[in-house]
């Protein structure tokens, strides 16, 4: 049966630092993609129920997909394959009908809509105006600065990218883009080997995508911008509430000097599905996504599983055989999951291996697709 991504607090020790609704911040941002907004103000004068406002606030593709972010968690199995099926505006359409919906038996159906019924239009129309105010972007599939490696994940793109920052370098190449991860109780060697790779990677004309995180990630961050390169950071927030909050100047300097994106808009807090569903993110924008450190069960293998699942390139960084932050990289090493590595050369050598297994695949795949024909007709 069909369940809803559920906004669940990411771990206790972390919820008493999460920021808190509805405040945000104001302050305008450079290579801003400005929104229209359609709204009927007829609209607030009554009492409606919520749909019936929210079908006449959508005048178009990239209102609803901003409405619908406000309204869905992000990585909804359904709410993904509808809008690749549909459109964002039929999908909203869907939600406020009875009848059946494409794919869903009516339990399904009745679940998926359920998420719609807790929203409040009104409320909805004045975050996104808000948002426009405070001049944050908005790109959504179709739009020139659209990252088109996102459209590998399928269903799973994000219904739209909230932005802060400078949008335009998001259509380089797949190539150019390296993911730095783990560890946000890095050791002092690893926060040093992730500032040196972020630097080497910054010489050669490389983007770093990062999430923002205490560590290994903000290591990442600070050496890009220290090197005059180009950085992103990935948020599970909104992008107008730096998370963690310790994080809140360097976050601020990334979004004037690099890029801040989120899938959430703008006032959401972070939660623990946020950040699991982050890890896609964080593994499709790149072409190869590098390990520093990390415990097995850590949020950075998340973002390993997401980039081996479409075909990405994985590095890790080997360290102490007796140091738990490299029980994770080891683990990849150990079960030939992971090139091992120690310098940028190592991530190109790694980016050529994949490309060349990605290859033979295909070959492969080819050749038993010709086999299988070949004997049909035999």
């Amino acid at each position: 049966m069909y369940e809803c991504p559920k906004a669940v607090p990411e771990d206790p020790q972390y919820e008493e630092n999460l920021p808190q609704p509805p405040l945000y911040a104001g302050g305008g941002v450079h290579g801003t993609l400005r929104f229209r907004v359609a709204v009927r103000t007829s609209l607030y004068e009554r009492e409606e129920p919520m749909m019936a406002n929210l079908s006449q606030l959508v005048q178009d593709e990239r209102t609803a997909r901003m409405a619908l972010s406000m309204i869905v968690e992000p990585d909804d199995a359904v709410t993904g394959r509808l809008l690749g099926e549909v459109g964002a505006v039929e999908v909203l359409q869907l939600a406020e009908r009875d009848d059946d919906a494409p794919g869903l038996g009516t339990v399904d159906a009745r679940v998926w809509r359920a998420q719609f019924e807790r929203s409040d239009a009104q409320t909805h129309s004045q975050r996104i105006v808000e948002a426009q105010r405070m001049g944050i972007g908005v790109l959504i599939p179709g739009d020139q600065d659209w990252p088109s490696a996102l459209d590998d994940l399928g269903d799973r793109r994000p219904y739209v990218l909230w932005t802060r920052g400078a949008t335009s370098f998001l259509a380089r190449p797949l190539s150019e883009f390296v993911t730095i991860t783990g560890a946000r109780a890095a050791t002092s060697y690893g926060e040093h080997v992730a500032g040196e790779l972020a630097s080497d990677l910054t010489n050669a004309e490389r983007v770093v995508v990062a999430g923002g995180a205490y560590g290994i990630e903000g290591a990442a961050h600070r050496a890009v911008l220290a090197s005059g390169g180009d950085t992103i950071a990935v948020m599970a927030n909104g992008v107008d509430r730096p998370y963690p909050m310790g994080h809140r100047e360097l976050l601020e300097r990334v979004a004037d000097l690099g890029l801040m994106v989120s899938e959430v808009p703008p006032g959401s807090v972070p939660t623990r599905h946020r950040f699991l569903a982050r890890a896609r993110l964080m593994a499709a924008l790149s072409a190869a996504t590098v390990v520093v450190e990390a415990g097995v069960r850590s949020g950075s293998m998340k973002v390993v599983r997401e980039a081996q699942q479409i075909g990405r390139a994985v590095g890790a960084v080997p360290g102490p055989v007796t140091s738990a932050t490299s029980m994770g990289p080891h683990q990849l090493l150990r079960d030939n999951m992971a090139a091992i590595v120690v310098n940028v050369g190592d991530i190109g050598d790694a980016l050529r291996r994949s490309r060349q297994a990605t290859s033979a695949a295909i070959q492969h795949g080819a050749f038993r697709e010709n086999s299988a024909h070949l004997g049909r007709s035999l």
